[in-house]
């Protein structure tokens, strides 16, 4: 389905939703949630990407299908602007991760060092995609972003004027 935009949404992205708290093993390994896996499920890689998020001590992740998304999204952008070239670092820090038998994947020291993940990860379903982080970080980061936030009151819609009126 093509949007207004101009990009491809494939019919079946992968929704995340909730949180879970999964122990990592001494090689690296943790399960990735099985209500994730089951989103995964029918796309055209057997596991999740992974990179480091830009903006938060945490790893980004989603399935491959959300990754060829985001291609399509950046190749609308012009050849050689800042944008494009900021926003495809992206595509040369991911790391596909593949799931072993039992729905796990090793994490890269690279990306545990990013977030801080040691003994455990907080998977946190952020829609399409979802990131991992090292327990209370996230929760540290939960209270400081709960602090003040308040969503603004819904405005009542202005009727439309009628056909004829200036």
């Amino acid at each position: 389905m093509r949007t207004a935009r101009g990009w491809e949404l494939g019919a079946a992205l992968a929704l995340f939703l909730s949180t879970f708290v999964n122990k990592v093993d001494r090689k690296g390994r943790v399960s990735v949630p099985a209500t994730f896996r089951a989103s995964l499920t029918g796309q055209a890689f057997n596991g999740i990407v992974a990179y480091r998020s830009f903006k938060l001590p945490s790893i980004e992740a989603g399935g491959i299908d959300r990754m060829e998304e985001m291609s399509a999204r950046i190749d609308t952008l012009d050849e050689f602007s800042e944008d494009r070239d900021s926003l495809s670092s992206i595509f040369a820090e991911a790391q596909q991760l593949a799931f072993d038998g039992e729905g796990r994947v090793v994490l890269p020291e690279a990306l545990c060092q990013h977030a801080g993940i040691t003994e455990s990860a907080a998977f946190v379903g952020q829609g399409r995609t979802f990131q991992i982080w090292e327990p209370q970080r996230f929760d540290r980061h939960q209270r400081a972003r709960r602090q003040g936030t308040t969503l603004p009151a819904r405005r009542p819609e202005r009727p439309a004027p009628e056909r004829g009126t200036p």
